[in-house]
């Protein structure tokens, strides 16, 4: 998957802004809803992200809790009493209102997994060296507690500047990209 995010330009076009893809088969139309849907930052980073800037931005000491990952029985345990479970809501709003208003995306179909891991690995490679495809002064991840997003201007932080495309995956590439 492509994300593009309204206000971000490259190449005389709409500036990727992030790249991913899923493990399981069969798996978009259920990645796509934990990005757009369910509000619950635990289960896509993408969304996490998001929340940390729109927290880090305004000096907001939540940014702590958003930080916790919830995902696991023992940790709704653990820290279910120190979460203000409202908060968090009224920021997963924020988060699903800032993906729905300025995202939007675009897939290419790759059938098998490790293949589609790769795809995404050389693709995110490619995308962070590119000069052209730099953030606007305004963009969100600019105001990221991660290095990684702020540097790079990608919503991620795996496979950034990797020198890893080689001339068989290269081709692969576009021959799927062209639908071949």
């Amino acid at each position: 998957m492509f994300f593009f995010e309204k206000g971000e330009s490259g190449h005389r076009g709409n500036r990727i802004v992030r790249i991913s893809t899923h493990t399981g088969q069969n798996q978009l139309c259920l990645r796509l809803r934990q990005h757009f849907i369910q509000e619950t930052k635990d289960r896509s980073i993408f969304r996490k992200n998001i929340g940390r800037c729109l927290l880090n931005h305004s000096q907001d000491s939540f940014l702590a809790d958003w930080n916790l990952d919830l995902t696991t029985r023992k940790n709704r345990l653990e820290f279910k009493s120190k979460i203000d479970h409202k908060k968090q809501a009224r920021i997963e709003k924020k988060v699903s209102e800032h993906l729905r208003q300025n995202m939007k995306f675009s897939v290419f179909e790759v059938l098998d997994k490790e293949t589609r891991l790769l795809m995404e690995a050389i693709l995110i490679s490619i995308v962070s060296r590119c000069e052209k495809c730099t953030s606007s002064t305004h963009w969100l991840g600019s105001k990221s507690p991660v290095t990684k997003i702020k540097e790079s201007g990608l919503w991620q932080v795996m496979h950034l500047y990797k020198d890893i495309c080689l001339n068989k995956e290269h081709k692969q590439l576009i021959a799927l990209i062209r639908g071949q």
